[in-house]
């Protein structure tokens, strides 16, 4: 297989331009001198991860200049989903990056109208969700809609309702957990309607403000139609039945957001599309989507070894990729970033003209997601090996260990499997092995793991209390005797640290006996 990591600069006109802004910046001219040269930007400055241009971005964030890394004022640092150890990263934007991403956007509904009709008679439903973070850092969806004029989510609680034509959220989860949050209150909800009056529950002041003019009248005859709905035995297809004229659901369904289209596909009762509309990130957005209505699956997750990304460790422009080859995204940058690894593993489907196409693979080296949450082997592994001290001062072993996400509920959650092993000879008590102690192991593992996945479980709440499965003796050599029956070397054998889905999966979940959930939130998140 051919391994490249992917130069993301659009051409040479785009990568002089933001040269000819930014050459006089602390950082680049430590490598250029002041040059503009491409040539000399490709040879002399390098290719870099986060850990490269935090210190900058943290100096900034203190209060110095822009200089230091862009050439124009940065009114932003916008917070990433991924991560850098312990600490979210943060990226710089200017005030132009607003244009781009909203030019970017403009192109959505041209091309949504190509595939569905009647998109411009109906209204839109957009779930967004803010933390209600400061002006200086917010999340990089939160900025882009916060500046931009679009529809409130407060018709849903009125007679449109049922003239929704387009449901959307960023995230597959997220859009999951609006979906749970109305099964638990939809009873609250129908009783608002009926009495045209909004709950006490509800405290926020600006939404008890924008909702009146909503619920100025009571409306029985639409609350009794919800409830007939709602109070359903089954919830299978229960977007249709309350949205019948939707036409798609917008949400990011690719990588480990693939996991989640069996459930939407139960709401929906197949019956609704689920569209991924672009492709962008924190750092950059990067494209949208010319084949809205192919099946996520088809660009879902592709587990590829690291050994095999970073083969060839050479950069290649975008109009020099080869159709069917892996690529790691590299981008540069207006606002600052330059031959930045965003960490993204693409392949190249073919091509749009000169530009090529791409499906999503993976994150690298992230083996655990649930939401914005990301977590590769190495972290998993120093979050078990503090937390099984706490087996070994009570006289027992861990042996074997794999992991999972758990999606059947939501929120989703981390899943580890263990198999312990006694190691008391008689001279010393030896305490049973009880629910407190494994209950121990799990917040142990929990506050071990990285500053995004503590927010997730302690702020954002989506992202469910660790578990951990004991499995019974010899689990893990069944596993063994599996994946080798499956055609893996008995010489190369190395237990795998995540598993998906599939025999291996189901071997060690008939293995369980027993199971332990956190008792409470980790600390050390702020």
């Amino acid at each position: 297989m051919d391994e490249h990591k992917l130069g993301y600069t659009g051409n040479d006109l785009i990568l002089r331009k933001i040269l000819e802004k930014n050459h006089v910046t602390e950082y680049l001219n430590k490598f250029m001198n002041g040059s503009t040269d491409i040539s000399a930007f490709k040879s002399q400055v390098p290719v870099v991860t986060y850990d490269v241009v935090q210190p900058y971005i943290a100096r900034i964030a203190a209060g110095e200049p822009s200089s230091i890394l862009c050439g124009e004022q940065i009114v932003e640092l916008l917070r990433s989903s991924g991560t850098s150890r312990s600490e979210p990263r943060l990226m710089p934007s200017i005030s132009e990056d607003l244009y781009r991403r909203t030019y970017l956007y403009s192109l959505i509904m041209p091309i949504m109208n190509k595939y569905i009709r009647g998109l411009g008679e109906g209204k839109a439903m957009y779930l967004l969700f803010s933390d209600q973070s400061s002006l200086a850092i917010r999340r990089a969806l939160i900025s882009c809609t916060a500046n931009t004029t679009c529809a409130t989510s407060i018709p849903v609680l009125t007679r449109s309702f049922f003239a929704q034509k387009v449901s959307k959220a960023f995230f597959a989860s997220a859009f999951l957990r609006s979906i749970s949050f109305l099964e638990q209150h939809w009873c609250d909800l129908v009783n608002d309607i009926r009495i045209g009056q909004l709950s006490s529950n509800i405290t926020n002041s600006t939404c008890r403000l924008a909702i009146q003019s909503f619920l100025a009248l009571p409306n029985p005859e639409l609350a009794d139609e919800i409830e007939v709905i709602c109070s359903l035995e089954s919830w299978k297809g229960i977007l249709g039945k309350l949205w019948p004229n939707a036409k798609y659901i917008e949400a990011v369904l690719t990588g480990t957001m693939a996991q989640y289209i069996p459930m939407l596909e139960f709401y929906s009762d197949g019956k609704i599309p689920l569209v991924c509309t672009m492709y962008a990130s924190s750092e950059s957005y990067f494209g949208v989507n010319l084949r809205s209505l192919c099946s996520p699956e088809d660009d879902g997750l592709k587990l590829i070894e690291d050994d095999e990304v970073v083969e060839n460790d050479t950069l290649v422009s975008l109009v020099d990729v080869k159709v069917g080859c892996y690529y790691e995204l590299v981008v540069t940058t207006f606002s600052g970033l330059y031959r930045f690894r965003v960490g993204d593993v693409l392949q190249v489907t073919g091509f749009y003209n000169r530009a090529p196409q791409f499906k999503f693979i993976c994150r690298r080296n992230v083996i655990l997601s649930v939401d914005s949450d990301k977590t590769n082997e190495e972290d998993l592994h120093n979050s078990v090996t503090r937390a099984k001290k706490i087996l070994e001062n009570r006289n027992y072993l861990l042996l074997e260990y794999a992991s999972c996400t758990d999606t059947s509920t939501v929120p989703g959650h981390y899943v580890l499997f263990w198999e312990i092993k006694s190691t008391y000879e008689g001279a010393t008590p030896c305490v049973p092995l009880d629910a407190q102690l494994l209950e121990s192991c799990c917040i142990a593992v929990e506050e071990a793991l990285d500053y995004a996945y503590r927010r997730c479980r302690a702020h954002d709440k989506s992202v469910g209390p660790l578990e951990i499965r004991l499995v019974e003796a010899g689990a893990f050599d069944d596993l063994m005797d599996l994946l080798v029956s499956q055609g893996s070397s008995i010489n190369q054998y190395k237990t795998p640290r995540c598993i998906e889905s599939g025999p291996a999966l189901r071997l060690l979940n008939s293995r369980v006996t027993g199971s332990f959930f956190s008792p409470r939130d980790p600390e050390g998140t702020v």
